[in-house]
This record gives C-alpha cells, structure tokens and sequence, in this order.
C-alpha cells in the first residue's frame, strides 16, 4: 500500500517537471505577435537607420473586435511620403560617398509606410526596434539584443510621433521628426528620446497670435485638426491670443474620417458667426477635406490664417477652384535649398528599373498608367512603358514648395551621422570596436552642433527643439489662377518681444482679392471720451462704449477705466481731456459788479451831497438840531459803508478777504451808533422839557462823542479778536459747482463773522427799540419817526440777508453781501437825511426855529 502511495507519488512530480520543462523552454523563446512585413524600402549597411512615413494614407474601418481585425488598409499614395524617403536616401548616399564623415563605414535604411495611422506606427517602430523574425532562436538572454536600427528618421506628424516615442523612449532610440511639431513633444518626461528638426508650436501658435493682433483681428473663429496636433496647437493659441486681447467666438475640431453631417455643422456654424477671420490649426489632410465642404456649400468671404502644415501646400492651392483661400496668410519654416536634392528626386528614370511594389504603384500614380503585370489594370488607362518622363508633369511631386522640410529631414541625417561621427571617434578611420548604445548615441545628437553644406547651423535645446525661425507667406493669386505662395515677412522667436514679428512693405493679398485689410472684431474701437464696458455672458472682445462721466476723461482707445480729472480741472465736451476749472469770483469787467460798483460810488456821491448840504446849511434851525456833530459824522461812516462793499468785488487775497469783513463790521457799528446817539438824544430832549429834569446834563455832547466810541470800539475788539485768532483767507470752493472754482473769502472763524454781525444787529434791534418809543412825542419835526422807518428797513435787509446769503451759490452770495451793505445805506441815507434836505433845499420857509419847535 505505502510501496504504491509512493509509485503514485513520484509519477505525479514527473509529469509535473515535464510541465515546468515545457514551460521553461516557452519562455526561452520570443515570438513576434501579428504577421510578419518587410520593410517597403532598404538597404543594407555597416549601420542602419530606420525611416517612418506615410507613403500611403489609411482607409477608415469599423471594427467589432468579436474576430481578429483585419490589417489596416492603405490606400491612396502620398508623393510627400515618398519625397520624404527620396530626401532620406539622398542623405544617406551622400554621408556614404564622403570621406569626412564616417569614413569607412556604410549607412544602410529600413524604411516603413506608417499609412499615418497611429496604431500602424507602433507597429512600424517596434520592427525596426525588434527585427522582422517571428520567433528568436533561444539563447542565454533571448529577448535582449542591439536594436535593429541606431536611430528612427520620421514620424511626419505629431500623433504618430507622441506613440512612437512612448514606446521606444524606454530604449533610448533615437527619434528625429521633420514636421512634427506639437509643444507636447517637448516633454522630455515622457518622450526622452524625441527630437525634431522643425521648431515646436509653442512657438508657431504665439506667432499666429501676434501676426492676428498685428491685422486689429480681435474676434476670430478657430477650426482645428482633432489631433494632438490640433489641439495642443489651438489650446497655445488661444491661451497667447487671450493674453493679446483676442477673443475666439467659436473653436471646432474634426477629423478627416468624421462623418459628412459633422462637417456641415462646422460649416452652419461659420455661417452663423460674425468673425470674418478664421485661424485654421489643420493638418493637410484635413484642410482638404474642409475645402471640400467649403467649396460645396459655397462659403466665401472670409480671411483664413493657417498653420505651417497646409499654408504652403501645393495640392489644396489647386484644388482651391473656388478662390476660398486666396489672401490667406499664416507661418512656415524658412525656405531653403540642399544642392542636387531636387535633381534627386526628380531623376525617376531609375526607379523604372526597380521591381519594388512601391516603385511600381508611385509609377503608375505619378503617370497615370498602368503596367501590364498590373493586376488593377483598367481599360481606360494607358499602359506604362517604364520610358515616361516627368516633362510636361506638373504636381505635387514635381512640386518643390516643400524643400523646407525635405531639408529637415537631411538635416536629422546628417545629426545621426555626426553623432556616430563622434562616438566612435572617427578621423581617418573610425573604432569599429566601439559597441553602439542607443542612450549614447542619443546624448551625442543632443550635443552636437555642425552646419551642413549650405551652411545651415544644426543644433538642439535642452528640449531637442532646434531655433524657432518663420516666414510668414501670403496666397496670392496670378493670372493664370495659380496660386502663388508668397514670403511678405519674417517672425525670430529669438529676437526681443517686440522686433520678432517684421513684415515687408510688399502688398498683402486679402480674401476676395482686396487690397484693404479685413475688420474682424466683435465691437468696434472706443474712441477717446468713452470706456468699454463689457457686454454680459460674451467674451471680452465683446463690449459696449459708455461715455465718461463729467470731471472724468479717457485720452486713449479702447480705455477700459474713466480717470478723474485734477481737483482744479474738469473735463471737455469731448471728454478726451482735462481744462483748467473756470475761475469765477464777483470781478469789476462783469455786468452785476459794475452795477454794484455804480450803486456803490452813487451811494458815496449822494451822501457827499448830502454833507455838502448840511455844511452849507449848517447854521440853519433844522441841521443844529439833533446834535449836527453826529449828523456829520453819521454822513461820514454811511460814505465808508458805500465803499466798503467795494472791497467785496474781484479776486479774493488776503488783505481783500480780512478787510471786507472788519471794514464792513466797524463801519456800520459807527454808522448804527451814530444813529443809536441821534435816538438816545431825542429822547433826553423831551425828557429835560419836563420840569426838574436834568438828564441833558448827562448826555450832552461829550457823551454822545463817548458813546460813539465806545459802541465803535467793541466791534473793533471783536474783529481784532476774530483777525488774532482765526482771520478770514482766499479759498478755492471745488464742491459748489462741478466744473467752476469759486474764489471766495472762507471766514476763518465762523464765530467771529457771527459775533461782528450779532453786535451789529444788537445795536440795530436796540436802536429800532428806542426810534419805536419815541415816535409819539409831539414836535413838528420828531426825528424819532425818520429812524424808526430807517431801523425798520435796515432789520428787513439784514433778516432777509441771512436765508439769502446761505442759499445763493459762488459770487451771487457776495452780491447779495454787497447789496445788503448798499439797502440799508441807502436806507438809512434816505430816511433819515432826505426830508431834511428837502426842507433845506424845497420848503426854507420851514426850516425856523419857531416851525421846529412848533407842536
């Protein structure tokens, strides 16, 4: 039982080691997954360098993945792919005749058609990496081994190149693209073998922002390629037009494989926008499929800026029957030449002799004939002799507009050959012992730095870009409807902000074959006066112009703030500038002060008259009575009440400001004491009549003279006071009026202005008091009444002064000041004086002592 448990036992482990074994030698073996290919073109070398391009372009298929796809179907031959190899190999026969470079060691190629498909180029990037063989002989280390190639050429667009390099970046192959130009390439990070002889759109995509914002095209639509080369170059773009103040109104991305409904809603939507510029970011693959569309829906009219990928493009110049594309403007690298290139790819008569497929199919294209061993014969093509010549062929193969970049992908050749130049220290010979790894082989492109023979500089940044260099070219149509490219200026990323973008004076070509540049924005500019004002829910571009609020100004275009104007300067009609405020005070050239002024000297001149009079008559009944000491001397302040008011009119000073007030203050104290004595007299007069009275004694003429000085003198101690402490000053009013400076005497100390008026109006109300109490004592002429009438009219002037005076604004408040002062002069002049001298002068007969003292 043991004896069997055991027999049992050990079979089982064998069988299991049998398995292991088998398992042991699976791995031992590394199998190629998916069908075996050869290269389309080759040739065999002491090194090899890989080449990718798209000699084809792939057809669109929906797979299910329930079964095995089928391979990718390649159709339609592209010349540019095989002006691309043409240009490689051309490279490479020249590195091989020269004695200079690498001398002794041959270049060999394997070239792929990545059909520009990105799955199909991993897969080409892996067969140059791995080899060709479907299953690896099982040695010590089965699945390490040298790379096939030393260095990939190619990758023509950015897509295929972003997956070529995540796979072969592991491996330190290098990868040098002449057209591949997305910014995210520049990531070392994640593609750390990439390279490219065509600068980055980093820089391509602010200098289309710049070359937009140099035409005043605020308001753009953008349509780009649904790419990473579309999108990344759009999303560049549009962050550096936002930083210039460009609006994009609308930015739609397609796919040339996207269905035909798709293309007619970006077509309704540059229908309905209102930009007339639209920045097209486009491969030119699918630059051909919008102008198709373009073409069938008839659009037209509107200003196209294109990326380097289609701008020059031979094909869609000629297929553009419907000028939609004349006077586009946009960026390429700057021309070039590589001498014996051209005549190069041109001598095709070698390739007859060739019995390579792709030879074969790029004869039957280029001729539009078929060979007989043709199995796609068609009887309606002529045959193919393999004696054709391209004279009298004209297309995009005999097209030479694409140097440019036929010289990129010499100058990457050439890169990959120095590099082994240096590495394995050729002079006259080179170390053959020397063991090639791909990672140094990278960091000696990343430093080398040579010119080729037509003494183009070739070096890379820290990046693996090289020195970012456009010309700018305009479509400009010729009269035989072709179109021409033409370079109208220059754009050097090196060069400072503001000198990188330079256009020549040559005359630019706009859409529909004008001369004037075309308007592309979403409101017009704000003129000087005005500020923008941005439109709710729209882009910034999009904004109205609101005019500057008085005192407020804007002396540019397209100001986006108002600037308040200078406390002492207000704002034009046109609101573009500040002026000086208007001065305004009370001045003599004016109408109101010279009537003041006329009032004021008529005043002065009537109460000399009056002085006149009374001295003339000074003997006479009616002058002697009363006390005619005051008389005269009531005369006297009434003359300087007259002229004090003129010191009310022109430009407030200092001296002006302090001696209006006081002047005004003690003159009528005098003027209002004056007459204070003439009442208080009256009233002693009839009170000595009365028997044992003796109060004349106590105010004759001394005292009235000490009352009148005493009265005066307190006003003058208030005004002394009111100068000491806080004295009146010219001042600037800015707040009475927007766009005038009142000059006006501020009072200093409001308490003092209101203390010298209080005492005025004190002495008055006490002077109307005493008149009102003595207008009933008989006499035939009781001058009690006169003053009364007279205090009666100076309290109506100087009560209804004060609501008048605070609510009159700039000088009509010193006019109303000045014009009170000349009321109750007049007043006073009139009443108390007029009746006498119209005794005086008109009625003598009355003017006896006997009439005076008549009852």
């Amino acid at each position: 039982m043991s004896t069997q448990k055991w027999t049992v036992l050990g079979w089982a482990l064998l069988q299991l080691l049998v398995v292991v074994s088998f398992f042991q030698a699976e791995e031992l073996v590394c199998r190629q997954r998916g069908d075996p290919e050869n290269p389309q073109l080759s040739k065999e070398g002491d090194i090899i360098l890989g080449g990718i391009f798209n000699f084809h372009s792939w057809k669109d298929r929906q797979d299910t993945y329930m079964h095995k796809p089928l391979p990718l179907e390649c159709t339609s031959l592209s010349f540019r792919g095989f002006q691309y190899a043409q240009t490689m190999i051309f490279a490479i026969e020249e590195i091989n005749n020269s004695t200079d470079l690498l001398p002794g060691i041959s270049l060999g190629y394997k070239m792929y058609d990545n059909c520009d498909s990105i799955t199909r180029s991993v897969k080409v990037a892996l067969l140059l990496t791995n080899g060709n063989e479907v299953v690896s002989a099982p040695t010590e280390a089965p699945c390490n081994r040298p790379a096939e190639v030393q260095a990939i050429i190619g990758g023509t667009s950015s897509s295929p190149c972003m997956a070529i390099g995540t796979v072969i970046g592991h491996f330190y192959i290098s990868q040098i693209s002449p057209s591949a130009t997305c910014t995210c390439l520049s990531d070392k990070t994640k593609y750390p073998s990439f390279l490219r002889t065509i600068p980055s759109d980093y820089y391509q995509s602010r200098a289309l922002a710049q070359l937009v914002k140099h035409f005043g095209w605020t308001w753009v639509g953008g349509i780009r390629s649904n790419d990473d080369y579309g999108n990344n170059g759009m999303a560049t773009f549009t962050e550096a037009a936002q930083q210039l103040g460009i609006c994009l109104e609308y930015s739609v991305s397609f796919f040339r494989a996207d269905p035909p409904d798709k293309i007619k809603k970006i077509i309704d939507i540059i229908k309905a926008s209102t930009s007339k510029v639209i920045v097209a970011f486009l491969l030119h693959v699918d630059m051909d499929v919008v102008l198709n569309a373009l073409s069938h829906h008839n659009v037209t009219g509107y200003q196209w800026v294109g990326s380097e990928s289609w701008i020059i493009d031979f094909q869609i110049g000629e297929k553009d029957t419907h000028h939609i594309l004349d006077g586009a403007i946009g960026l390429f690298i700057p021309k070039a030449q590589v001498s014996g290139l051209k005549e190069f790819i041109l001598d095709v008569k070698q390739l007859s002799l060739s019995s390579n497929e792709l030879f074969t199919e790029f004869w039957e294209t280029l001729f539009n004939c078929k060979f007989k061993r043709s199995n796609s014969s068609a009887e309606n093509q002529r045959e193919c002799t393999g004696h054709e010549d391209l004279t009298g062929v004209k297309n995009s193969y005999t097209d030479m507009s694409l140097m440019p970049l036929f010289n990129n992908i010499y100058k990457g050749v050439y890169a990959v050959a120095h590099a082994l130049h240096n590495l394995l220290g050729c002079n006259k010979t080179c170390d053959y012992k020397v063991q090639l790894d791909p990672l140094m082989i990278l960091q000696h492109i990343r430093k080398i730095q040579f010119k080729t023979k037509e003494r183009d500089e070739v070096y890379f940044d820290e990046n693996g870009d090289p020195p970012a260099k456009y010309e700018i070219i305009n479509w400009q149509p010729t009269e035989n409807g072709i179109v021409d490219f033409v370079t109208v200026g220059l754009y050097d990323a090196s060069l400072p902000a503001d000198k990188q973008l330079s256009l020549q004076n040559k005359s630019l070509f706009w859409s529909q074959n004008s001369q004037q540049v075309p308007v592309s924005v979403c409101s017009e500019k704000c003129p000087p006066g005005t500020r923008k004002v941005l439109q709710k829910g729209k882009p910034v571009c999009c904004y109205d112009c609101i005019r500057c609020a008085e005192g407020e100004i804007s002396n540019m275009t397209d100001s986006i703030t108002c600037e308040q104007c200078h406390h002492e300067s207000w704002s034009n009609e046109r609101r573009d500038a500040c002026v000086k405020k208007e001065a305004e005070f009370l001045s003599y050239e004016e109408i109101m002060g010279v009537l003041l002024t006329a009032a004021a000297l008529f005043g002065t001149c009537m109460t000399a008259v009056v002085a006149a009079i009374f001295f003339t008559y000074r003997t006479t009944p009616i002058v002697r009575a009363n006390n005619s000491e005051l008389s005269f001397l009531l005369l006297f302040s009434l003359t300087l009440c007259f002229l004090c008011s003129l010191t009310f009119i022109g430009r407030p000073s200092e001296w002006s400001c302090m001696l209006r007030h006081t002047a005004f203050g003690i003159t009528f104290v005098l003027c209002i004491s004056c007459v204070l004595g003439k009442t208080i007299v009256v009233l002693m007069a009839f009170r000595a009549t009365l028997p044992g009275s003796n109060v004349m004694k106590w105010f004759g003429p001394a005292q009235q003279r000490l009352s009148v000085v005493a009265f005066t003198l307190i006003q003058v101690v208030i005004c002394i006071l009111w100068l000491t402490i806080s004295p009146p000053f010219p001042f600037k009013n800015f707040t009475q009026f927007k766009d005038k400076i009142i000059l006006e005497c501020a009072l200093g100390s409001a308490v003092g202005f209101w203390a010298v008026l209080g005492y005025i109006g004190l002495l008055a109300i006490l002077c109307f008091i005493l008149a009102f109490l003595a207008r009933k004592l008989p006499d035939n002429f009781n001058e009690a009444k006169l003053i009364t009438f007279s205090m009666l009219i100076f309290c109506a002037v100087w009560m209804t002064f004060i609501p008048a005076y605070v609510s009159s604004p700039g000088k009509f408040s010193v006019a109303v000041e000045i014009f009170a002062i000349l009321a109750s002069s007049y007043g006073l002049l009139i009443c108390i004086f007029l009746p006498k001298c119209y005794i005086i002068l008109l009625k003598p007969e009355k003017n006896t002592k006997k009439n005076m003292m008549g009852k």
